[in-house]
C-alpha cells in the first residue's frame, strides 16, 4: 500500500478536501479522505505531495491519434467538404513509420496534459500490431468506412484483428471498440455490423454525427457541397433528402442505445423530440470545443442535449482541426460558450462523463475506495478560493500522474 497527502484533493463524488489523503493498493484506491482521518494511524511513510491540487484523471473521449503530425497543416475553414479532402490528401503522403510516431507523440501530449484515458480512433489499423504497450488507459476504436472501400490487403486486415482480441480485463490499460466512421461514410450494412460487435462481442461503439451544415443538408435535404463531393465518388445517395442525419441513424436502428456520438453540432427540433424518447437516454455525446471552432460551427447546442438528459462529454479531436490535445483548454473553451457552466460542471464532463461513455463510471472518473487509481497533480497558489477554478485554469505540463495505481515518471 502506498499513502499520500496533498493540499486538496477533488474526487468527483463530493465536496473538495481539504488537507487531504488517499491510500492505493496495488491498481485501485481503497481510503480517501480528510488527512488527519485517513492517516492517523502510523502505517509507513506518506509521500506528501505538497500545495496541489489532486483530481481524477482526465478522460479524452474523441481523439485521433493517427493525425498527430497534421498539427498546422490545415488552415480553419468553413468548408466542411475542402476540409475532409485536405485530410485524405495528407493520409496519403505519410508512411505507416509516420503514423506510429505521431500515435506516440500524440500520447506524449496527452500525458502532459494530464489525460489518463483516451478513446483513439484507429485510421491506419495496419500499424495496431507495431504499437508498444500503452502507458495510459488506451481505447482503439476500428475506423470503418466502405463509401470508397479500400483494395483488401493482408495488412490491413491484420491489424484489423487486433480490435477483436479477447475484451480486457479490470485495471488493463488497453480497450478496442467499433467506429463507423460517419452516415455519409458508412454504410447501414456497416453500421449494422458495428451494432452486432456491440451486443455479441461487447465492444463499445462510436460514430461522428451531424457534425456539419454541409452534412445536415445532404441528408435533410439532399443537396450541397457534401452531396456532390460523395456523388462524384460514387456513393448511392437513396437515403439523401429524406431526415436528418441523426434521425438516419436512430430511426433505422443503427446504432445501440449506450452509443458514443461525436459532434451533434447541426439537431432541428425533431432531432430533439427523437433524443426525448426514453430508449436514447443511454446516449453520449462528445463535444470537441476547440475543433468546434476551428470549423466555424454555430452554437453547440448543450444545454438542450443536457436537458434531454443526454450525457454529454468533451474531446479534443484531432491536430488536422485543433493546435494541441489539452483537455483543460477544451473545459475553458466549453464554458467560453456556455457562461453559465461551472467550472466543477466542466470538470465532470472531462472525467465523470467520460467515464460514463465507456460504461466504466463505476471505477474511472472519480477518486474513491474500489475505483481504478488514475489521478494527476497540478499546482495551486497561495489563495484557493475555488479548486475547480484552479484546475481549468491549468496551463502546466502535469508533473505527476498516477495510472492504474502507478506513478509515470516526468518525461
Amino acid at each position: 500500500m502506498t499513502r499520500y497527502r496533498c493540499r486538496t484533493l477533488i474526487t468527483m463524488k463530493g465536496e473538495p478536501i481539504t488537507d487531504a489523503a488517499f491510500v492505493i493498493d496495488g491498481e485501485r484506491f481503497l481510503e480517501v479522505g480528510p488527512a488527519a482521518e485517513i492517516l492517523r494511524n502510523p502505517a509507513g511513510p506518506v509521500q506528501d505531495l505538497g500545495e496541489v491540487v489532486v483530481l481524477p484523471g482526465l478522460v479524452n473521449a474523441h481523439c485521433h491519434l493517427d493525425y498527430t503530425l497534421m498539427r498546422g497543416a490545415i488552415l480553419p475553414s468553413h468548408n466542411f467538404s475542402q476540409w475532409v479532402s485536405r485530410i485524405n490528401s495528407l493520409k496519403r503522403v505519410f508512411s505507416d513509420d509516420d503514423y506510429l510516431r505521431a500515435h506516440q507523440e500524440g500520447l506524449d501530449e496527452l500525458r502532459r496534459f494530464g489525460t489518463t484515458t483516451v478513446l483513439d480512433i484507429a485510421a491506419i489499423p495496419q500499424i495496431l500490431p507495431r504499437r508498444p504497450n500503452p502507458v495510459l488507459r488506451s481505447y482503439t476504436f476500428l475506423e470503418l468506412i466502405d463509401v470508397r472501400p479500400r483494395p483488401w490487403e493482408d495488412l490491413y486486415a491484420f491489424g484489423s484483428w487486433c480490435i477483436f482480441e479477447p475484451g480486457q480485463a479490470n485495471g488493463k490499460l488497453n480497450g478496442s471498440g467499433l467506429s463507423p466512421h460517419a452516415p455519409y461514410t458508412a454504410s447501414p450494412e456497416l453500421y449494422r455490423l458495428a451494432r452486432l460487435g456491440r451486443t455479441q462481442l461487447g465492444l463499445p461503439t462510436t460514430t461522428h454525427v451531424a457534425e456539419s451544415e454541409e452534412e445536415f443538408r445532404m441528408f435533410s435535404t439532399g443537396e450541397g457541397p457534401l452531396f456532390d463531393f460523395l456523388k462524384k465518388l460514387g456513393r448511392p445517395m437513396t437515403d439523401c433528402g429524406w431526415t436528418s442525419p441523426l434521425q438516419h441513424l436512430l430511426r433505422n436502428g443503427l446504432v445501440c442505445p449506450d452509443a458514443i456520438l461525436v459532434h451533434l453540432n447541426y439537431l432541428d427540433g425533431e432531432d430533439f423530440a427523437v433524443l426525448s424518447w426514453p430508449e436514447w437516454r443511454g446516449l453520449t455525446v462528445v463535444h470537441c470545443p476547440k475543433s468546434h471552432r476551428f470549423l466555424h460551427h454555430g452554437p453547440f447546442p448543450l444545454e438542450r442535449l443536457q436537458a434531454a438528459g443526454l450525457n454529454v462529454a468533451l474531446g479534443t479531436d484531432s491536430l488536422a482541426s485543433n493546435d494541441r490535445l489539452d483537455l483543460f483548454a477544451e473545459m475553458r473553451m466549453v464554458r467560453r460558450g456556455h457562461p453559465d457552466l461551472t467550472a466543477a460542471q466542466a470538470l465532470r464532463m472531462a472525467t465523470v462523463n467520460g467515464a460514463r461513455a465507456l460504461r466504466r463510471e463505476h471505477e474511472l472518473g472519480c477518486i474513491a475506495p474500489g475505483f481504478l487509481a488514475d489521478a494527476i497533480a497540478v499546482p495551486c497558489a497561495e489563495k484557493l478560493d475555488c479548486p475547480y477554478e484552479v484546475v481549468l485554469q491549468n496551463r502546466c505540463a502535469v508533473e505527476w500522474m498516477l495510472v492504474n495505481g502507478r506513478v509515470l515518471p516526468v518525461s
